[in-house]
């Protein structure tokens, strides 16, 4: 976005990369940081709604639409990773905007995206193909990166000063 002053000309804030879209959720972040249950529990609450996006479209697709299953999982990934970042870099951390940050958050996803896709593939080629085996797949996969996201976000990412 660029910034002009009065007589219109550039500020140089032009060359900068975007910030990530964000939610408008709520105009003022508080300064200070919530406890550790109040964040646990939004966390969680968030993970819930972002693992109902991820698993409706993972089902979606490879049911559905027959894509192969750690492809139709990766989709769901990014998906239900994406809301849950959104959400939770305002409502579970109250944490500024920053690209440091988002970057960060996107690396973590990634190396967490690795683990949950290994494990619901796995999971997927030892039971049979089946909606239910493939639900208790995704719970086992869900849990363990969202354990590993919530630790990492918390101490690290988003840690409070």
């Amino acid at each position: 976005m660029v910034v002009s002053t009065q007589d219109d000309r550039p500020t140089g804030d032009e060359h900068h990369a975007p910030l990530p879209v964000e939610l408008p959720l709520t105009e003022n972040i508080a300064d200070e940081a919530l406890d550790l249950k109040t964040q646990i529990i939004r966390f969680l609450a968030t993970g819930v709604l972002s693992a109902v996006f991820d698993f409706s479209i993972t089902i979606a697709l490879q049911y559905g639409l027959g894509l192969q299953l750690s492809i139709a999982k990766a989709v769901g990934f990014v998906v239900g990773t994406t809301v849950a970042y959104l959400i939770n870099r305002r409502w579970t951390f109250k944490a500024e905007p920053s690209r440091a940050r988002f970057i960060a958050v996107v690396l973590l996803y990634a190396a967490t995206f690795g683990v949950q896709n290994l494990l619901y593939t796995v999971f997927g080629h030892l039971w049979p193909e089946e909606i239910l085996y493939s639900a208790g797949a995704f719970v086992i996969a869900q849990g363990t990166a969202t354990v590993i996201n919530f630790v990492v976000q918390r101490a690290v990412i988003f840690k409070i000063r």
